[in-house]
This record gives C-alpha cells, structure tokens and sequence, in this order.
C-alpha cells in the first residue's frame, strides 16, 4: 500500500472485514490510518453468516459457491454456527438483529470505515441501514470481542488457491 500510495494518492482501500475476518487489524489498518486512507470493508455479515439466517449447510443452493467454502463445511461449519450464536445473543440482548450488531461492529471501528453488505432483498437492506441506529459503546465492543475475538472463525476465509492471493 505504501508503495502503490507513493506513486499515486490513494483515498480507499477495499478489504473484507468483519467479526469473521480480522486479520487486517494488526498491520494493514494502522498503515491506512497513517496513510490517511479509508477502509470500505465488503462482507461484513461473514458471507452472510453472521446475518444468522444460515443454520445449516443445506441452506445453500447448488450453485452457492459457499458450499465449498472452507467456513461452510464440515467442522467448520458447526463451530462457526457456534460464534453466531454467541452474537445473535448478543444482539438480542441490544435488542437488534445479529446483522445489525455485526454491522454496527464494523462501523465502530472509525469513522474512516465503511462497510458494504451485501444484500439480495429490500428487507434486508433496509434491515442493514437500521445497523447505523446501532450504538456501541465500550462494554458493547468489549463482550464483542470476548465472544468474536480475532482468529476465532474456524476455517480460511477462501480455498487455497486463493488464499494464496490474500495480502499478497
């Protein structure tokens, strides 16, 4: 980033971040932030399974790339269900959606963070937009972390042959 920042200004970067995926935290963030380069963080719900909806590998279509996803299968797949549930306490206990809680997360990593869920349906957007209303204060993010502490998503975040291109 330095490198591609020196030859020309660079305003975002686009990076998956989210109680799933937080391996970004420890070298690439604070280079943005000293760079003065925002974060447009995609799959903030985890491919969707942070949105709590997925309970079971079945829930994918044939075509779902998910199937194969190393997050998505096997044991994987149980302990991950295990995290969510963990959030989708959480969020009841806020009294919101575990999507809204997770989006909420991310936007409380700085102002310089955007995420950008994706969604197929009006409800879901409009559910998502509702994660701005969402505040989190210090005790909030702390029981986060207790229960989503980073590492915790068992299984890559892709295949191998593309994790191979991961912050590459």
């Amino acid at each position: 980033m330095r490198r591609a920042h020196a030859v020309h200004p660079v305003a975002a970067g686009q990076y998956e971040w989210s109680l799933f995926s937080r391996d970004l935290e420890d070298e690439l963030v604070p280079t943005l932030r000293e760079l003065g380069i925002g974060v447009v963080a995609y799959s903030p719900l985890g491919r969707g399974f942070l949105s709590g909806r997925i309970t079971s590998p079945h829930d994918f279509g044939e075509d779902d790339f998910r199937r194969d996803h190393p997050r998505f299968t096997g044991e994987n797949f149980a302990r991950n269900l295990d995290l969510v549930e963990r959030v989708r306490e959480l969020a009841a206990g806020k009294g919101v959606t575990p999507s809204q809680l997770a989006i909420a997360w991310v936007l409380a990593q700085g102002d310089d963070v955007v995420p950008i869920p994706g969604t197929k349906r009006r409800g879901y957007l409009e559910e998502n937009l509702a994660a701005l209303e969402v505040e989190l204060g210090p005790d909030d993010l702390a029981a986060i972390e207790e229960v989503t502490p980073r590492g915790m998503a068992a299984g890559e975040r892709y295949g191998p042959q593309h994790m191979a291109n991961v912050n590459a």
